[in-house]
């Protein structure tokens, strides 16, 4: 089978949204300058908007929620912008422990309990799928929607025991399309005309993920294939300030370490030296009050 690049140009046919990865929060991730409460219902958005557009199911691959229990407020506004024909595996964000067993405890349940989402049999977190996971309607094809970590390339640390993309796909031959969440990174794997679609995280909430495209990827079951459509996203907004800040803080307490090691004299007592020390270093009282309560603690 030929595979061609696809543009949103050109797209001619629709069947699913694949996505996974959201991480619905209701806090200011500590990398974020914006608003990113108001950032990340923009993406549900665009999504809801592209859902309308192609008339298709969405398929989330899990972690819909950054904690497993979602306050009222972050339910609410679920409901309002989550997309029709929602479809999702639960993630080991999603789940109390990360523990599958524990599911009905959820928010997620509760999306499933108010009927705005429904829950795929198999493969949650935690899981190993069996054949026939899920047949795909409309075609002859059969899908595999799993929260499991893979990857593309190179390993993303080292020792790392969980399979790489290209594996799965040779361990699980039954399945035409296999659509992943946990890793963040976006990416697609092909093998022997059968594709794995890892569509990465949905927002940028850490400092690392500064250079990342946020992005659904559009799949047509007629051929097979799947493409990335990008999100809109604002530039400049993910910060590693607060980053720099720790580091410098930790230089200086090991400037500071290294001073008093220097410094110490073992034939008087501990709360003579740290006179001393206070005194010839001209350190801040503040300093040495601190340094004062923790070792009376």
């Amino acid at each position: 089978m030929k595979r061609t690049t696809h543009t949103t140009t050109n797209i001619k046919n629709v069947s699913a949204i694949l996505t996974a990865d959201w991480h619905l929060r209701e806090d200011q991730p500590i990398c974020r300058t914006d608003n990113f409460w108001d950032a990340q219902w923009k993406k549900v958005e665009y999504i809801q908007k592209l859902q309308v557009q192609h008339q298709c199911p969405v398929i989330h691959a899990g972690d819909l929620f950054e904690m497993w229990k979602p306050s009222p407020l972050l339910l609410s506004n679920t409901i309002k912008h989550i997309p029709k024909q929602f479809s999702m595996v639960y993630g080991n964000h999603d789940v109390p422990q990360h523990n599958i067993d524990l599911s009905f405890k959820c928010g997620v349940d509760t999306l499933k309990a108010a009927g705005v989402l429904e829950i795929l049999e198999e493969a949650h977190w935690g899981q190993s799928p069996t054949k026939g996971t899920l047949f795909f309607p409309r075609s002859e094809l059969n899908m595999l929607v799993w929260h499991i970590m893979t990857w593309k390339g190179k390993e993303p640390w080292p020792g790392i025991t969980d399979s790489p993309a290209k594996r799965i796909l040779s361990k699980f031959p039954e399945f035409d399309l296999i659509v992943t969440g946990h890793n963040h990174q976006s990416f697609t794997e092909e093998q022997d005309n059968r594709i794995l679609v890892n569509p990465g995280s949905l927002t940028r909430y850490k400092a690392d993920q500064e250079d990342h495209k946020p992005c659904v990827y559009l799949w047509d079951s007629t051929t097979n294939t799947a493409w990335p459509h990008y999100l809109p996203i604002d530039k400049n907004v993910v910060s590693r300030e607060h980053i720099d800040r720790k580091d410098e803080r930790d230089k200086r307490i090991n400037a500071f370490v290294e001073r008093l090691n220097e410094d110490w004299e073992a034939d008087v007592s501990f709360e003579e030296n740290l006179d001393r020390f206070e005194k010839e270093n001209n350190i801040r009282k503040s300093v040495m009050e601190i340094v004062r309560r923790a070792i009376e603690s």
